[in-house]
């Protein structure tokens, strides 16, 4: 996600960035720490959205430990 500040205080356009693939696309619609870098305070870590052009696509959950974990 590309965060771009405005004219008017405290107001960002939000521009989503979707990974794309056969499968269908996949992307980050909030990211805690990418908008506390840009003063945005919130209290959810991590929302994402994703798309499977295809019955019986199976996506999956990755788990990473330190020091490669995301959130």
């Amino acid at each position: 996600m590309r965060i771009e500040k405005t004219k008017i205080d405290g107001v960002c356009l939000i521009h989503l960035q979707p990974v794309e693939d056969e499968r269908g696309w996949f992307c980050r619609e909030f990211c805690e720490e990418a908008f506390r870098e840009h003063g945005l305070e919130t209290r959810y870590v991590q929302v994402n959205h994703s798309y499977s052009r295809r019955k019986g696509t199976l996506r999956g959950l990755h788990y990473q430990l330190n020091p490669f974990a995301e959130c």
